[in-house]
């Protein structure tokens, strides 16, 4: 089986970074038709099977193998040993395979485990990042004082951002949101910056890892984007979705506002996300709007957001 998180990286660095199908099924350690069908998938996961099984003379000495790789990965690196050590001490169990085979295991062994540290910048190129958030409002829906649950979407660069109101906080809802907001900004940037999302997130671990999940990485897949967490407590690290939070509490719910139906509620939120980026003065760029930054001449009809 080929997961969504391995689906993710071939079609991102295929894609958009643009790496040979070779190079990627090198780095990942798989074959180069599987890359293919993965860039010909529409993000799911999918199994895979060759049709001859290899039964290499390693394989009654993996189990082994990997107790010993895991217990030196503790170890500092000058006290570990090489493959070739490896090998012989293998060799003494009554492996008799080749050094070679030895020397691959443990090379795919290094990449299931490197650690890489996740650097989340303060300041953020064109078409880079977005970042994603909740908030909880209350409005006057048909009468009737309801609390509406508020998607946020800001783009890191131009600081634009589109909101949309639904009943409930759901899986369904945020693809719904992403959708619409990518179409309000006309394309979709490479990164997804996140806190600890509900419906995205199964497991969160030390530090920024976390296990996404399934169908929350299938959008991802889908659109190219790869998602970033956050540090647990470490709001500053979205600090611009965290700020536009309580900002438009003020500007757009303050007063209370009054409608219909969440659809007319959401007209309205549209418009003044679109007015707020004309009326607002970027906060970097102080002799620009906003509007005006995410239309720059440099971004051109992709503006900030990369092509859709």
């Amino acid at each position: 089986m080929l997961c969504v998180e391995t689906i993710g990286k071939i079609r991102r660095r295929r894609l958009v970074q643009g790496e040979s199908i070779s190079a990627i099924a090198r780095e990942l350690g798989i074959a180069r038709n599987t890359v293919k069908k993965a860039l010909r998938s529409d993000g799911e996961a999918f199994e895979y099977r060759r049709r001859h099984q290899p039964r290499p003379k390693l394989g009654p000495y993996l189990a082994t193998l990997e107790t010993w790789l895991e217990a030196e990965e503790k170890l500092p690196a000058r006290e570990r040993r090489t493959a070739q050590r490896v090998y012989e001490a293998l060799r003494l169990e009554g492996y008799t395979g080749s050094v070679d085979v030895v020397r691959r295991h443990m090379r795919l062994f290094e990449r299931r485990h490197r650690h890489t540290q996740v650097f989340i910048p303060q300041s953020f190129e064109a078409g880079e990042a977005y970042q994603f958030d909740w908030s909880h409002e209350v409005v006057e829906l048909g009468g009737v004082d309801q609390m509406v649950k508020v998607a946020h979407a800001r783009l890191s660069h131009s600081r634009k951002f589109f909101l949309v109101a639904y009943a409930r906080e759901s899986q369904e809802m945020v693809f719904d949101a992403h959708a619409r907001a990518f179409s309000s900004f006309g394309g979709v940037p490479r990164r997804g910056i996140y806190d600890n999302l509900k419906p995205a997130v199964d497991a969160v671990f030390v530090g920024r890892e976390r296990r996404f999940n399934r169908r929350f990485l299938a959008m991802c897949n889908h659109y190219l984007i790869e998602p970033t967490a956050c540090t647990p407590a470490a709001g500053w690290e979205k600090g611009q979705i965290e700020n536009q939070v309580g900002n438009v509490r003020e500007w757009l719910f303050t007063p209370k506002l009054r409608f219909a139906d969440l659809a007319e509620l959401n007209v309205h939120l549209a418009e003044r996300c679109a007015e707020l980026a004309r009326e607002r003065h970027h906060p970097e760029q102080l002799d620009r709007t906003i509007e005006a930054v995410w239309e720059g001449g440099a971004y051109s009809a992709a503006r900030d957001a990369g092509a859709l």
